[in-house]
């Protein structure tokens, strides 16, 4: 049974009076549109799969109140924590890790996290990537990604896996910042088959922007037929052939049956599984004249298309 199902007011956030520490409680950020409803999609699907009481716990962006709702939490000790977002693990990483703590809604973060707390990243797996790749442009014999290993080698430890299991040629470029990007990009797009490359943009602060390298990144892959594919939906607005993109309502479904499966072994002396777990609650958006332009049929290609861009 969910407990105080809503998006709350900062002030009567705090758990629930009645709870009594046997509760799950899941942090979230208060903050608007669009993440308010993404938010509250993974909440719906939290309480869909947790058995007891689920306490929600809207975390304020004012300091000084989010420290209130961090004494709360303290006093009423859950027995499992779920943090949602940035503003989650924040709360996460004040309290003492003495009970269980999941995080979710987030891209990556620090190592110190990893190794403390079992994280449910928003990037899409790329095991998941490669096969609607594949099934899309089986062309493609080689994915090639630029990327900053300070944000994403956790990420493309796994490509790597995932490119031998599906028969593709990965190569891993490295940058440490935009600038350091755009000259592999340059150097990159000149050699580039269309014939049989890819590129994929991960979700990489340090390796793509929308204002400058992804603007030109997707007119030199237009002129040159080229596939572009994204772990960022945004990216398909733009220009990008497909992207994969959270499943919100799954997504809480997986967190609400990973901490009930948690729990249940929590306390027992069995190792806490911890570190970053990637995306598969996912859907797919295609952009179909970029598909055309492409000369790909996607009719053919039996892939599942939950948004097709541009929208009519």
């Amino acid at each position: 049974m969910a407990l105080g199902w809503g998006f709350a007011p900062a002030q009567s956030s705090a758990l629930d009076a009645e709870d009594t520490g046997g509760s799950i409680a899941v942090a979230y950020p208060d903050i608007a549109e669009p993440y308010r409803s993404a938010f509250a999609s993974i909440l719906q699907g939290i309480d869909e799969r947790s058995r007891g009481r689920v306490s929600h716990v809207a975390i304020p962006t004012d300091a000084a109140a989010a420290s209130a709702v961090v004494d709360e939490l303290r006093h009423r000790r859950p027995r499992a924590l779920v943090a949602l977002g940035r503003g989650g693990l924040k709360v996460a990483n004040s309290l003492d890790r003495q009970g269980l703590v999941l995080v979710g809604g987030v891209l990556s973060v620090p190592e110190a996290d990893a190794q403390s707390f079992w994280v449910q990243s928003l990037a899409p797996d790329p095991a998941l990537l490669f096969a609607r790749l594949k099934g899309l442009a089986p062309q493609v014999r080689r994915v090639v990604v630029v990327y900053d290993p300070k944000q994403s080698e956790w990420l493309i430890r796994l490509a790597r896996e995932a490119a031998r299991s599906h028969g593709l040629e990965l190569l891993t470029v490295e940058a440490e910042d935009l600038k350091a990007a755009w000259r592999r990009y340059q150097e990159l797009l000149g050699s580039l088959n269309p014939k049989r490359d890819a590129l994929w943009l991960p979700q990489d602060t340090s390796t793509v922007d929308d204002t400058t390298v992804l603007p030109w990144l997707l007119r030199e892959a237009w002129d040159q037929g080229l596939v572009v594919f994204s772990s960022n939906l945004a990216h398909v607005r733009r220009g990008a052939l497909f992207a994969l993109y959270p499943d919100n309502l799954e997504l809480g479904r997986h967190l609400g049956t990973t901490v009930q499966a948690l729990l249940s072994t929590h306390g027992s002396g069995a190792p806490t599984p911890r570190g970053l777990q990637p995306l598969r609650q996912v859907l797919m958006a295609v952009n179909t004249r970029t598909a055309e332009h492409l000369g790909l049929d996607l009719r053919a290609s039996g892939q599942r298309i939950h948004l097709a861009l541009p929208e009519q």
